[in-house]
Protein backbone atom coordinates (compact mmCIF):
# COMPACT_ATOMS: atom_id res chain seq x y z
CA UNK A 1 0.00 0.00 0.00
CA UNK A 2 1.26 3.55 -0.86
CA UNK A 3 0.75 5.79 2.43
CA UNK A 4 2.77 8.41 3.78
CA UNK A 5 2.40 9.61 7.54
CA UNK A 6 4.60 13.16 7.75
CA UNK A 7 4.90 15.39 10.56
CA UNK A 8 6.77 19.39 10.81
CA UNK A 9 6.66 20.99 13.70
CA UNK A 10 8.95 24.66 13.47
CA UNK A 11 8.45 28.27 15.66
CA UNK A 12 5.93 29.31 13.09
CA UNK A 13 3.80 25.76 11.96
CA UNK A 14 2.96 22.51 13.10
CA UNK A 15 1.58 20.21 10.34
CA UNK A 16 0.62 16.91 9.92
CA UNK A 17 -0.16 15.03 7.24
CA UNK A 18 -1.51 11.64 5.82
CA UNK A 19 -1.86 10.74 2.34
CA UNK A 20 -2.72 7.17 0.45
CA UNK A 21 -2.27 7.44 -2.86
CA UNK A 22 -4.55 4.35 -3.48
CA UNK A 23 -7.81 6.50 -1.83
CA UNK A 24 -10.94 7.03 -2.65
CA UNK A 25 -10.69 10.63 -1.79
CA UNK A 26 -11.84 11.29 1.51
CA UNK A 27 -10.20 13.50 3.53
CA UNK A 28 -10.09 15.38 6.70
CA UNK A 29 -8.38 18.81 6.19
CA UNK A 30 -8.59 21.65 8.96
CA UNK A 31 -5.66 24.59 8.24
CA UNK A 32 -7.49 27.82 9.48
CA UNK A 33 -7.08 28.98 5.99
CA UNK A 34 -10.77 28.43 4.90
CA UNK A 35 -10.33 28.72 0.96
CA UNK A 36 -6.91 26.52 1.43
CA UNK A 37 -8.94 23.69 3.07
CA UNK A 38 -11.49 23.82 -0.09
CA UNK A 39 -8.51 23.33 -2.56
CA UNK A 40 -6.81 20.53 -0.76
CA UNK A 41 -10.38 18.82 -0.33
CA UNK A 42 -11.05 19.16 -4.30
CA UNK A 43 -7.48 18.03 -4.84
CA UNK A 44 -8.11 15.37 -2.89
CA UNK A 45 -11.31 14.27 -4.14
CA UNK A 46 -10.37 14.79 -7.39
CA UNK A 47 -7.11 12.79 -7.67
CA UNK A 48 -8.42 9.67 -5.69
CA UNK A 49 -5.75 10.29 -2.28
CA UNK A 50 -7.21 9.95 0.62
CA UNK A 51 -5.62 12.70 2.72
CA UNK A 52 -5.72 14.77 6.12
CA UNK A 53 -4.25 17.38 7.02
CA UNK A 54 -4.11 19.04 9.92
CA UNK A 55 -2.29 22.66 10.29
CA UNK A 56 -1.80 25.64 12.55
CA UNK A 57 0.82 28.43 12.41
CA UNK A 58 1.41 31.81 13.03
CA UNK A 59 0.55 33.34 9.52
CA UNK A 60 -1.41 32.07 6.49
CA UNK A 61 1.65 32.12 3.92
CA UNK A 62 4.13 30.05 6.67
CA UNK A 63 0.72 27.68 6.70
CA UNK A 64 0.68 27.55 2.75
CA UNK A 65 4.42 27.17 2.18
CA UNK A 66 4.96 24.25 4.99
CA UNK A 67 2.03 22.37 3.84
CA UNK A 68 3.03 22.29 0.97
CA UNK A 69 6.42 21.03 2.22
CA UNK A 70 5.00 18.34 4.03
CA UNK A 71 2.58 17.33 1.34
CA UNK A 72 5.46 16.93 -0.96
CA UNK A 73 7.55 15.21 1.33
CA UNK A 74 4.56 12.31 1.66
CA UNK A 75 4.03 12.16 -1.68
CA UNK A 76 7.56 11.32 -2.39
CA UNK A 77 7.51 9.26 0.74
CA UNK A 78 4.36 7.34 -0.26
CA UNK A 79 5.47 7.01 -4.22
CA UNK A 80 8.90 5.63 -3.07
CA UNK A 81 12.09 7.50 -4.36
CA UNK A 82 13.99 4.40 -4.66
CA UNK A 83 11.49 1.94 -4.90
CA UNK A 84 10.46 -0.42 -7.51
CA UNK A 85 6.96 0.08 -7.41
CA UNK A 86 7.98 4.25 -8.29
CA UNK A 87 9.22 2.75 -12.02
CA UNK A 88 5.78 0.72 -12.52
CA UNK A 89 4.03 3.85 -12.43
CA UNK A 90 2.60 5.68 -15.63
CA UNK A 91 5.01 8.36 -14.56
CA UNK A 92 3.55 11.10 -16.99
CA UNK A 93 -0.08 13.05 -16.31
CA UNK A 94 -2.16 15.61 -17.45
CA UNK A 95 -5.42 17.29 -17.17
CA UNK A 96 -7.70 20.03 -18.69
CA UNK A 97 -10.18 21.17 -16.39
CA UNK A 98 -12.85 23.36 -17.18
CA UNK A 99 -14.73 25.70 -14.49
CA UNK A 100 -17.48 27.78 -15.82
CA UNK A 101 -15.59 30.79 -17.71
CA UNK A 102 -12.32 29.55 -16.19
CA UNK A 103 -10.06 26.41 -17.10
CA UNK A 104 -6.97 24.79 -16.35
CA UNK A 105 -4.29 22.77 -17.89
CA UNK A 106 -1.63 20.79 -16.09
CA UNK A 107 0.94 18.16 -16.88
CA UNK A 108 3.21 16.48 -14.42
CA UNK A 109 6.47 14.09 -14.38
CA UNK A 110 6.72 12.30 -11.20
CA UNK A 111 9.63 10.59 -12.24
CA UNK A 112 11.44 7.66 -12.02
CA UNK A 113 13.42 5.57 -9.93
CA UNK A 114 15.68 7.85 -7.95
CA UNK A 115 12.91 10.17 -7.91
CA UNK A 116 12.31 13.35 -10.42
CA UNK A 117 13.60 16.59 -11.05
CA UNK A 118 11.96 19.40 -9.33
CA UNK A 119 10.54 22.10 -11.70
CA UNK A 120 7.55 24.46 -11.83
CA UNK A 121 6.19 27.01 -14.06
CA UNK A 122 3.22 28.84 -14.44
CA UNK A 123 1.65 30.34 -16.92
CA UNK A 124 -0.98 32.31 -15.39
CA UNK A 125 -2.09 35.49 -13.94
CA UNK A 126 -4.25 36.14 -10.43
CA UNK A 127 -5.43 39.38 -11.30
CA UNK A 128 -6.77 39.89 -7.41
CA UNK A 129 -4.36 40.29 -4.62
CA UNK A 130 -6.97 38.21 -2.18
CA UNK A 131 -9.72 35.49 -3.02
CA UNK A 132 -11.93 34.50 -0.09
CA UNK A 133 -9.42 34.56 2.92
CA UNK A 134 -6.07 34.02 0.98
CA UNK A 135 -3.13 36.13 -0.72
CA UNK A 136 -3.78 34.69 -4.56
CA UNK A 137 0.84 35.02 -4.15
CA UNK A 138 0.49 32.09 -1.81
CA UNK A 139 -1.36 29.90 -4.39
CA UNK A 140 2.36 29.62 -6.80
CA UNK A 141 4.09 29.90 -3.39
CA UNK A 142 2.35 26.29 -2.37
CA UNK A 143 2.58 24.27 -5.90
CA UNK A 144 6.78 25.48 -5.55
CA UNK A 145 6.92 24.62 -2.23
CA UNK A 146 4.80 21.23 -2.82
CA UNK A 147 6.37 20.03 -6.16
CA UNK A 148 10.33 21.04 -4.58
CA UNK A 149 9.81 18.31 -1.73
CA UNK A 150 7.90 15.76 -4.11
CA UNK A 151 10.31 16.15 -6.73
CA UNK A 152 7.98 16.43 -9.37
CA UNK A 153 8.02 18.65 -12.19
CA UNK A 154 4.74 20.15 -12.64
CA UNK A 155 3.52 22.67 -15.64
CA UNK A 156 0.25 24.80 -14.68
CA UNK A 157 -2.01 27.42 -17.58
CA UNK A 158 -4.69 28.21 -16.59
CA UNK A 159 -6.99 31.59 -17.32
CA UNK A 160 -10.05 33.27 -16.87
CA UNK A 161 -12.30 35.61 -15.14
CA UNK A 162 -13.01 34.41 -12.09
CA UNK A 163 -10.29 34.07 -9.64
CA UNK A 164 -11.51 31.40 -7.51
CA UNK A 165 -12.98 29.16 -10.37
CA UNK A 166 -9.25 30.15 -11.92
CA UNK A 167 -7.76 28.39 -9.03
CA UNK A 168 -10.08 25.64 -8.43
CA UNK A 169 -9.62 24.76 -11.98
CA UNK A 170 -5.68 24.70 -11.30
CA UNK A 171 -5.99 22.47 -7.83
CA UNK A 172 -8.59 19.54 -9.83
CA UNK A 173 -5.98 19.60 -12.62
CA UNK A 174 -3.12 18.95 -10.65
CA UNK A 175 -5.31 16.02 -8.21
CA UNK A 176 -6.07 14.43 -11.67
CA UNK A 177 -3.52 14.85 -13.14
CA UNK A 178 -1.00 12.95 -10.42
CA UNK A 179 -3.83 10.07 -10.32
CA UNK A 180 -2.95 9.45 -13.76
CA UNK A 181 0.63 10.06 -12.95
CA UNK A 182 0.96 7.41 -10.18
CA UNK A 183 -1.12 4.73 -11.29
CA UNK A 184 0.36 1.36 -11.90
CA UNK A 185 0.93 0.40 -15.54
CA UNK A 186 1.30 -3.43 -15.27
CA UNK A 187 2.86 -3.53 -19.14
CA UNK A 188 5.84 -1.81 -17.29
CA UNK A 189 6.11 -5.24 -15.10
CA UNK A 190 7.12 -7.23 -18.39
CA UNK A 191 10.25 -4.95 -18.67
CA UNK A 192 11.68 -5.32 -15.38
Amino acid sequence: MRTASVKRKTKETNIEVELNLDGVGTNDISTEIKFFDHMLETFSRHGFFDLVVHAEGDLSHHVIEDTGIVLGEAFKKAIGAEAEEREKTVRFGYAIVPMDESIARCAVDIGGIGGGRSYTVFEFELDKERVEDINTENIPHFFNSFATHANFTIHVYAKGENEHHKIEAIFKALGIALDKAMRIEERREQLL
